[in-house]
């Protein structure tokens, strides 16, 4: 029995919904976004609401009803607020900025790293260390900032690196904590 996928997605003002043939289009003030559903699943669209209906109760049919209704949920909330990711950057000389449609990290490498910006997607920085990742698509954002990060992950002696902003860093004592001990 699927929890989630049994719960209806309100849709907002401003915000519109239609399904035709297998793929469910999502159109609001900052975007449109589809998606395609399993033919196990039926999607109903009525007074501002979406519903999905499993056509069987197979154990994988529940499991694609919350996948596709949490799916549709993102792309409701994307096309009518938008996503965002911020990543922090930590360490001496580190940095970042935006040159264009590439934003240009110096994180401790004998060179620049220069990252071609999604077009879908929008990157600032507020200050040199750090990066604001918004657009509609949280998959995309979320992905973009993944990708950012895994360039200099945080070490955990110094917290040196790339991190979310949420992001808790557990840190490590160094060689300090084992001198006195005999």
């Amino acid at each position: 029995m699927s929890r989630i996928g049994n719960k209806v997605i309100l849709i907002p003002q401003g915000v519109s919904a239609s399904f035709d043939k297998g793929i469910i289009t999502i159109s609001g003030p900052k975007g449109s976004l589809s998606q395609e559903i399993d033919k196990v699943i039926s999607v109903k669209i009525e007074n501002n609401q979406i519903s999905f209906i499993k056509n069987n109760n197979e154990q994988e049919t529940d499991a694609k009803q919350g996948l596709y209704r949490a799916l549709v949920a993102n792309m409701v909330k994307g096309v009518s607020e938008g996503f965002e990711k911020s990543l922090v950057i930590n360490g001496v000389g580190y940095k970042a900025q935006v040159n264009g449609r590439k934003i240009v990290l110096n994180l401790g490498y004998s060179h620049p790293i220069e990252i071609e910006i999604p077009s879908d997607l929008n990157v600032v920085c507020p200050s040199i260390t750090e990066i604001k990742i918004t657009g509609i698509d949280k998959q995309k954002v979320g992905q973009f900032a993944s990708n950012i990060r895994d360039f200099r992950p945080v070490e955990p002696y110094h917290a040196y690196g790339v991190r979310y902003s949420d992001e808790v860093v557990i840190r490590k004592v160094g060689k300090a904590a084992g001198k006195g001990k005999k």
